[in-house]
């Protein structure tokens, strides 16, 4: 069955964009609302065609990541007795929503699918941005996914967007608006998460995170990191702002991130990123915020040039016992 098609201007549509596990996602119930359908209904049509939707397409929330959200008041869902969630949305990348307006069908409005690819119009400047940030491949990887986009969009029934439209969307790409979520990484502008992932990717042997404000964000951001990297987070995580079941929940759901927590004892006022202490890869950020606050305000993330002062408090710090979360 399907609903009533509800006209959204384009600051709600921003409004419904969220970024969860460093990517750009809309979630299938805001999706269903947008095209009309009823959210079962919706999902039915997506399972119909699963094979057009990849993991970098389409994922589905884990149970800490909806309980976080919630308990943002980010989204409310329904959940069983206790705290079982009965229901976990999906979530659709830019990717997976150009692939969706290739599949739903019924009375999609044509200015909702217009107004929905120009809230990501952003990417292809993304991608000539971080030219320095990523490598070659990846950045041939990216220019290619681009291409298919754009095919995928052209493919679209006459009924719902012309090629002319699709032709000025893709024509706007390269007029950006005023970015949001952005840090300075030595001094370049680079989107927040996008900074801690690139950070966390470089370590080779350890992680340590000197953070006193923590919360599951906090422990995503952290997914980038290498494969049998040992990863502690030093903080006092004041305000209790992780819990124990999400560090649970976030350690069932990626096994081959070990995280451990210690005490930062109070003396910590900055946030610091310490990779590869005492190895040749050493290497020691400076952070202006806490990473899950990153990009909410203007802040600045830098590289030490002499590690040698912060030394003697590192070692000090590997001494101190679990924290109680």
């Amino acid at each position: 069955m399907e609903n009533e098609i509800v006209i959204h201007n384009e600051q709600d549509l921003k409004s419904k964009i969220y970024t969860i596990r460093g990517l750009r996602v809309m979630l299938d119930f805001d999706l269903a609302e947008i095209y009309g359908y009823e959210t079962k209904n919706f999902n039915r049509q997506v399972k119909n065609n699963i094979e057009k939707f990849d993991n970098d397409f389409m994922f589905q929330l884990s149970d800490s990541e909806v309980e976080y959200f919630s308990r943002c008041k980010i989204f409310t869902l329904n959940t069983g007795r206790g705290s079982n969630i009965k229901y976990k949305p999906y979530a659709f990348t830019e990717q997976g929503i150009y692939m969706l307006m290739t599949v739903l069908r019924g009375d999609m409005a044509v200015q909702q699918s217009k107004m929905l690819i120009r809230l990501f119009k952003g990417m292809k400047d993304f991608i000539l941005e971080r030219e320095h940030l990523i490598g070659y491949d990846e950045v041939a990887k990216l220019a290619i996914q681009t291409s298919q986009n754009t095919k995928d969009i052209a493919l679209l029934k006459e009924n719902m967007a012309t090629k002319a439209d699709v032709a000025h969307i893709i024509e706007d790409f390269t007029n950006p608006e005023i970015k949001k979520d952005f840090l300075f990484l030595n001094g370049k502008s680079v989107e927040a998460d996008i900074a801690y992932q690139e950070i966390y990717a470089k370590a080779k042997e350890t992680i340590f995170v000197i953070d006193n404000y923590i919360d599951l964000k906090t422990l995503v951001l952290l997914k980038s990191a290498r494969k049998n990297v040992k990863i502690t987070i030093f903080t006092d995580n004041k305000g209790k702002g992780l819990h124990q079941k999400e560090f649970d929940d976030f350690s069932k759901e990626y096994p081959n991130i070990a995280v451990s927590l210690k005490t930062a004892n109070g003396i910590f006022h900055d946030r610091y990123i310490i990779l590869d202490f005492g190895t040749n890869n050493e290497t020691i950020y400076h952070c202006g915020a806490s990473s899950k606050d990153a990009g909410k305000k203007v802040s600045s993330v830098m590289t030490i040039a002499d590690n040698e002062a912060y030394k003697p408090l590192i070692k000090n710090l590997l001494k101190n016992q679990k924290v109680a979360l």
